[in-house]
C-alpha cells in the first residue's frame, strides 16, 4: 500500500518534492532521449503544481493532451474525409503526435490507455517518426516528444502499459506529498535561475562525455538491482549526461552516476543487491583458492646487489615511459557509492510489491475472459472490408472513407444529377468489428485427503474466498471440486453466491485417500462442460501431487501416481488456463513432475499465502493463460 501525506514526516515530503523539481529540470534538458515521466497520482494542486513547473520550464514548446479513447485516425493520421468529398481527391490529415513534435505529450488516465493504442506510441517513440500507408496515402513524418502519462491507478492492476513505462526514463509517486508542502514561493526559490542554466545545458549537452567507467558501474548497478531491461542503462547514462551539462561540466562525474541510479534505477528495482558479506562469502565458494607450487630455497641463487640495483632502474624507467593504469579501488568505490545511492531510493514496500507481482502477471483491467470475433454485443473494434449480412453493423464512416478517392473518377462517367451525389459501390462496404469476451469460471479443484487436510487446506478455502468476493465487480463465477477417499464430487457449482461458497467452504471435510487421477478426470470434464456453453474455465488444482488411489478406488501409490500423470496429460490438451499449487510444507518434486505434465504455473504455497494465490488466480483469468 502506498503511504499518504499522513505517514510521511515533512522531511521525506520535502526530499520527494526536491526529487520531482529534480526530474523537472531533467526531463527539460534532454526531453527526446529521456522519452519520458509516468505520474502517480490523482488530480490535484500537487500534481498540478509539478505540471506548471514542467510546462514552465520546457516553454515555448507544445503541450498537447491525448484523451485515453483516441482513435488511430487522430493518433496517427488519415483521409480527412470532409476535404476528400469536397474535392474529390484523397486529402491527408495530419494526427497528434505529428502535432506533438518537439513539445510534450499528456496523456490522461494513462491506466486505462489500450493495449493497441500503446503499440502503436511506442512505435512512433522507437522510430521517431510517424509512418502512415492507409487509403491510399503513404507519407512518413518525423517527430520526437516526451510522453508525461498521468496514472490514477489505485491499484497495480489499473498500472500503465509495461512497454510504454520500459520507454519512459521517469517514475513519480506524488501521492504521499500533501499539498501544504508545495507552495509557490519555495519552488521559485528553488528554481531561481534554472531557465537560463537549461538553455545553457541544452547548448552543451552533445560534448558531454562519459567515462568507461561510469558506464560500467551504471550496468552493474542495473544488475545488481535485478533491472533486465537495457534501456534502463541507457537512459541512466542520459540523465548522468544531463546532470553533468546543469552544473557546466564536460565530463560526467559520480555525483551525477549516483543521480542517474537514484531516479532511473531504483525505480526498476526487483530485488535488493546481497550484502557485501555474502556477496564475497559466494566468491569464495564458487572460486577456490590456488595452489602455489612449491619452490626449494636453496635452489635460488645468491642475490647481487648490482643486478637489484639494475632491476630498479629498469623498473623507474617503465614507469617513466608509461602511464600508470587506473586504481581498481576507486572503481569498486565508485561502484558502491552508486548502488547505495540506489538502494536509499527504493520505496518503502516496493519490493514486497513485486514479490506480490511475480505472482500476479500483467494483465488488463476490466471484465476477464476469452476474446469472442464476429460477436453481435460488445465493444466496437474498427471494421473489415465485408457486406453487411447475419446481422452484422455497417461501418458507415469506414465505407465513406473508401469510397471518397475514387469520387472523381465514378461522377466523371455519370449524368449531373448523378454527380451531386456520393457514389458508393458494394466494393466501399465496411462492417463493424465487435469485441466480446466470454465469462470465466474459475474452477478449484481442492485436495480434501488426510495429508492436505494437515497442511493448507485453510489456505486453500481462504483462496476460493478472496477470489470469490472480486466476481460481484468481475462478473466471473467459482466453482469447486473437492477429492478425497475413492472420490471427486462437485460440492459447488459455477455460481457468484458469497454464501453458498462459504457454506460450502465451511462443511468441507478432510480425511482418507487421494484420488488424483480421477479428480483431475472430473476438472476436464466440467472443464470442457464449461467451454461448450461459450464459458471460459480456469483450473486451479490445490494439492500436494501424492496420490494413492487409483482410477477404480484401489490403493497403491505407483500405480495411482501413473494414472494422474496420464489424466495430466489429457488435461493439458483442452489448453485451458491451469495453475497447481503446491499445499505441502516443502515444494515437492513429484508436484513440479505433475505441474509440469499438465503444462501448468507451479505455485509453491508455502511459499504464497492465500491472498497472493487469490493475486495468482486472477492473473490468470485475466491473462487467458498460466
Amino acid at each position: 500500500m502506498t503511504p499518504n501525506a499522513d505517514h510521511l514526516s515533512d522531511e521525506d515530503q520535502d526530499s520527494l518534492w526536491q526529487q520531482a523539481v529534480q526530474v523537472a529540470v531533467l526531463m527539460a534538458i534532454d526531453p527526446g532521449t529521456l522519452g519520458g515521466v509516468r505520474i502517480r497520482a490523482s488530480a490535484g494542486p500537487v500534481r498540478d503544481a509539478w505540471l506548471n513547473l514542467l510546462r514552465s520550464l520546457m516553454s515555448p514548446s507544445r503541450w498537447v493532451r491525448m484523451p485515453v479513447s483516441i482513435t488511430d485516425e487522430r493518433l496517427l493520421g488519415g483521409l480527412d474525409l470532409s476535404a476528400t468529398l469536397a474535392s474529390g481527391r484523397p486529402v491527408l490529415q495530419h494526427g497528434l503526435l505529428v502535432e506533438a513534435d518537439g513539445g510534450t505529450l499528456i496523456l490522461t488516465m494513462a491506466e486505462r490507455l489500450p493495449t493497441s493504442t500503446a503499440a502503436r506510441l511506442t512505435q512512433v517513440m522507437d522510430e521517431g517518426a510517424v509512418v502512415l500507408e492507409r487509403d491510399g496515402l503513404a507519407e512518413r513524418r518525423a517527430t520526437r516528444f516526451a510522453v508525461v502519462a498521468l496514472d490514477e491507478g489505485l491499484s497495480e492492476e489499473e498500472s500503465l502499459s509495461l512497454a510504454l513505462r520500459d520507454r519512459l526514463a521517469f517514475e513519480l509517486d506524488l501521492r504521499p506529498i500533501s499539498p501544504r508542502r508545495v507552495n509557490d514561493v519555495d519552488m521559485q526559490q528553488m528554481m531561481s535561475g534554472s531557465i537560463e542554466d537549461i538553455v545553457a545545458a541544452r547548448a552543451g549537452l552533445a560534448g558531454i562525455e562519459v567515462p568507461d567507467e561510469v558506464l560500467r558501474v551504471l550496468c552493474g548497478t542495473a544488475m545488481a538491482l535485478g533491472v533486465d531491461s537495457m534501456r534502463a542503462s541507457i537512459m541512466a547514462r542520459a540523465v548522468a549526461r544531463a546532470s553533468a551539462a546543469l552544473f557546466g561540466n564536460q565530463i560526467v562525474s559520480d555525483d551525477d552516476a549516483r543521480l542517474a541510479a537514484t531516479l532511473v534505477l531504483s525505480t526498476r528495482a526487483t530485488r535488493m543487491p546481497p550484502a557485501p558479506d555474502q556477496e564475497q562469502e559466494e566468491q569464495r565458494e564458487e572460486q577456490p583458492p590456488e595452489e602455489l607450487p612449491e619452490q626449494p630455497i636453496e635452489d635460488a641463487p645468491p642475490n647481487d646487489p648490482d643486478d637489484d640495483k639494475n632491476d630498479q632502474d629498469d623498473q623507474q624507467d617503465d614507469q617513466d615511459d608509461k602511464t600508470s593504469p587506473p586504481d581498481p579501488s576507486q572503481n569498486i568505490a565508485m561502484e558502491d557509492r552508486v548502488l547505495d545511492a540506489a538502494k536509499a531510493a527504493i520505496p518503502a514496500g516496493l519490493l514486497s510489491q513485486l514479490i506480490a507481482g511475480s505472482l500476479q502477471q500483467r494483465a488488463s483491467s476490466g471484465k476477464s475472459g476469452a476474446m469472442v470475433k464476429g460477436g453481435q454485443r460488445g465493444r466496437p473494434s474498427g471494421s473489415r472490408r465485408a457486406q453487411p449480412a447475419h446481422g452484422s453493423r455497417l461501418h458507415l464512416i469506414d465505407t465513406l472513407r473508401a469510397a471518397a478517392p475514387w469520387q472523381k473518377i465514378r461522377k466523371a462517367t455519370l449524368g449531373p444529377e448523378a454527380q451531386q451525389r456520393v457514389q458508393v459501390r458494394s466494393d466501399d462496404f465496411h462492417i463493424a468489428r465487435i469485441k466480446q469476451k466470454t465469462a470465466t469460471t474459475t474452477l478449484f479443484v481442492v485436495d480434501a485427503s488426510g495429508s492436505s487436510a494437515l497442511h493448507r487446506l485453510a489456505e486453500a478455502k481462504g483462496a476460493v474466498e478472496l477470489l470469490l468476493a472480486d466476481c460481484y465487480v468481475r462478473r466471473d463465477q467459482v466453482a469447486l471440486i473437492a477429492f478425497r477417499g475413492k472420490v471427486a464430487e462437485l460440492l459447488l457449482p459455477p455460481t457468484r453466491s458469497l454464501v453458498r461458497a462459504k457454506r460450502s467452504l465451511s462443511g468441507l471435510p478432510g480425511g482418507g485417500g487421494t484420488p488424483l487421477a480421477t479428480a483431475i478426470d472430473t476438472a476436464a470434464s466440467v472443464a470442457e462442460g464449461l467451454r461448450r456453453r461459450g464459458q471460459s474455465p480456469v483450473v486451479v488444482l490445490l494439492t500436494d501431487g501424492r496420490a494413492n488411489v487409483a482410477r477404480d478406488g484401489s490403493g497403491g501409490r505407483e500405480r495411482a501416481q501413473s494414472e494422474a500423470t496420464q489424466a495430466a496429460r489429457q488435461l493439458a490438451a483442452l489448453q485451458v488456463p491451469l495453475l497447481f499449487i503446491d499445499t505441502s510444507p516443502k515444494p515437492q518434486e513429484a508436484a513440479a513432475q505433475l505441474a509440469g505434465a499438465m503444462r501448468a504455473r507451479y505455485i509453491p504455497l508455502p511459499h504464497a499465502g492465500a491472498a497472493a494465490v487469490s493475486l495468482a488466480v486472477r492473473a490468470a483469468t485475466q491473462n487467458g493463460a498460466p
